[in-house]
């Protein structure tokens, strides 16, 4: 799925990543997700975007860059970066105590001012 967003600001990579965590947060949420958790961190990394939809969790990467010069947005979720993530969830379950009926990983891909939502990424 692919949606329009407001032209992309001049950032900083940080700010670049939290606008881009907030875009894909309202997505979410327009789509009937509710948003459990954002930038949750434990020893091992941090998890971007933590929703949730009925039955099913899903643990979404945010990647956004202001150009495609060095590649899409998406390939910088490389399969070490997959590894971790999952890693993440498991623990992110464990401590909220919670068990899902069901788990996704995503990945929403902002280059420039696309956003491209890629559910069931890895």
């Amino acid at each position: 799925m692919t949606a329009r967003v407001p032209p992309t600001p001049d950032l900083s990579n940080r700010a670049r990543g939290r606008w881009g965590e907030d875009l894909a947060a309202a997505h979410y949420r327009r789509s009937g997700y509710e948003v459990l958790d954002r930038n949750w961190r434990s020893p091992t990394g941090e998890l971007d975007l933590v929703v949730r939809r009925g039955p099913t969790i899903v643990f979404s990467e945010v990647k956004a860059r202001r150009t495609a010069d060095f590649g899409p947005a998406a390939a910088a979720v490389t399969v070490a970066k997959q590894r971790r993530i999952r890693q993440l969830a498991v623990e992110w379950l464990r401590a909220h105590e919670l068990h899902a009926d069901s788990i996704r990983f995503d990945v929403v891909a902002i280059t420039g001012s696309r956003l491209e939502l890629i559910t069931d990424a890895f």
